[in-house]
């Protein structure tokens, strides 16, 4: 999803939430939880230690596309 030479712009989940109000923090925790796979395949969130680093314009491409359009478990 990502295209290689594009620069990572990384925000952690709060700065995130802070800048994008549609998100909350929990919510991006809890899409993050369920969805960890998908999201670090598509290059949309990194880890760093303990810290998730959401990388902003490919998480909302892949929010866009409809990459959480179910989070919990449910198809």
């Amino acid at each position: 999803m990502q295209n290689a030479t594009e620069t990572p712009e990384y925000k952690t989940v709060v700065q995130f939430a802070e800048k994008h109000d549609a998100f909350s923090v929990g919510g991006l925790r809890s899409a993050i939880f369920w969805k960890r796979a998908e999201l670090e395949q598509a290059g949309a969130i990194a880890q760093m230690g303990r810290r998730v680093l959401i990388n902003e314009p490919v998480f909302l491409q892949f929010v866009a596309s409809g990459g959480l359009k179910s989070v919990r478990g449910s198809k």
